[in-house]
This record gives C-alpha cells, sequence and structure tokens, in this order.
C-alpha cells in the first residue's frame, strides 16, 4: 500500500485506500474498520500526495510534514487530536517549526495528527511522494 492509495474525503472522517473504480464513483475502503463503502462522483475525493500544508517558503507535501512527523516520534503514534489547541500547535511547531501560522488552523493541525496516527496504526513507516519518472535525452 503506498501513499498514493490513501484518500481523504470531504464529509467523512478518517482516511481510506482506494479499491477500484465503480460506475457512480469509487469503491474505497477504511483503514480504521475495513469496512468498504462507495464515494460518489459528487464527493471530493483527494489523495493525501495532492495535499500540502502552508510554510512561511513554499508549501510542504504533506507526506514531507508526516516523515518529519515519524522522525520526530521515532515511528511511534504522535500527540492525540483531541488535545487542547495550544499543546496541538506547540506540538506542531516543534516538527513543522515554519509553518505559517496565518493560514494553518488548529483544525487543519487536529486533521494532519489524526491522520498520521491512522497511517501509523495501519502500518505506515514510509511517507514519500511517487516519484516522476526522469525522461530520457
Amino acid at each position: 500500500m503506498e501513499l498514493k492509495e490513501i484518500l481523504a474525503i470531504s464529509g467523512q472522517p478518517g482516511l481510506y485506500k482506494y479499491v477500484a473504480q465503480s460506475t457512480r464513483g469509487v469503491i474505497v475502503e477504511s483503514l480504521v474498520d475495513g469496512r468498504r463503502m462507495n464515494a460518489s462522483a459528487s464527493s471530493k475525493v483527494s489523495a493525501l500526495t495532492e495535499i500540502s500544508m502552508y510554510t512561511e517558503g513554499d508549501d510542504m507535501p504533506l507526506a514531507e510534514v508526516f516523515t518529519k512527523i515519524y522522525a520526530h516520534t521515532g515511528g511511534k503514534e504522535a500527540i492525540s487530536h483531541k488535545e487542547s489547541p495550544e499543546k496541538l500547535k506547540s506540538a506542531f511547531a516543534e516538527v513543522l517549526p515554519e509553518y505559517d501560522r496565518d493560514r494553518v488552523h488548529v483544525s487543519d493541525i487536529k486533521k494532519c495528527f489524526a491522520w498520521f496516527n491512522t497511517l501509523v496504526a495501519a502500518g505506515f513507516t514510509e511517507f514519500e511522494l511517487p516519484q516522476e519518472p526522469q525522461e530520457q535525452e
């Protein structure tokens, strides 16, 4: 299972693994309980490889943020997303000190930690982005 197969669906909690294309959308499987469902074509479905965090410089892909959290926690689960906003902000600042404090909201930080913990619980240890194919010259 690769990070490019992991999806976030707006209006649905948790993360989902892409299973197959269906006539009305995509079939996905929950990483938490393994249940399968159909995500309709009208749902906003985003692959985690397409999501990034605002920083004071260039935006940082979520895969890189997860890699930093993984290194910071030593491969264990991070702080719970249910902690107080102050604790979440300080923990996120330890991992990613250059994050844009004006544009990254507490809800974004909560989602980031919740998704990271879900991925670690599902057995993820590497969060690399898929490599772009190199063109032959």
